[in-house]
């Protein structure tokens, strides 16, 4: 059965969040330097970067066999008007490797093409050359932009894939 994914509602949708955050407490040690608690799960639902409208924000979910095994955060209008944005695509360890991650993009794509965007950015740490190597043959070029996150001592490139209409 191939994997569905569809929009993810913010109070029936929370317990499989909080347990797909738990079930990847190694991308939150890493990204976050801590594993996740609740309340980083219900922030998946609010979250939006800076100047993004968090309401028009598509939070998605990859289920397998009705279970969730991957999530997906666009955001748009960031960094400049008009662009997409990926916060977050998370996987659960055991859907790794399986072809889930390209699928699951493949959605965030159509969605960023469908809002007009004329690109789609993210985010990677310098710590997590496995996820840029990922993005990378997905698409995804260096900006040249980088900045250090005081908070959790990290170095986060931005990467970027053009998306014609």
């Amino acid at each position: 059965m191939p994997p569905l994914i569809r929009p993810l509602d913010p109070v029936a949708d929370l317990p499989a969040v909080e347990a797909l955050y738990q079930a990847a407490a190694d991308f939150w040690t890493l990204t976050d330097r801590h594993p996740p608690d609740a309340a980083a799960a219900r922030s998946f639902f609010t979250n939006a970067p800076p100047g993004s409208d968090p309401a028009r924000s598509q939070r998605l979910g990859l289920f397998v066999q009705s279970t969730l095994c991957g999530v997906a955060e666009l955001a748009f209008d960031y960094p400049e008007p008009n662009d997409g944005f990926l916060g977050l695509m998370l996987l659960a360890p055991d859907a790794r490797g399986r072809g889930l991650g390209p699928a699951l993009l493949q959605e965030v794509v159509a969605r960023a093409r469908a809002a007009g965007c004329p690109r789609l950015l993210l985010a990677v740490l310098q710590e997590n050359p496995r996820a840029r190597a990922f993005w990378e043959r997905q698409g995804f070029r260096p900006t040249g932009i980088h900045r250090f996150d005081a908070t959790t001592r990290h170095i986060l490139h931005r990467l970027a894939m053009r998306l014609p209409a």
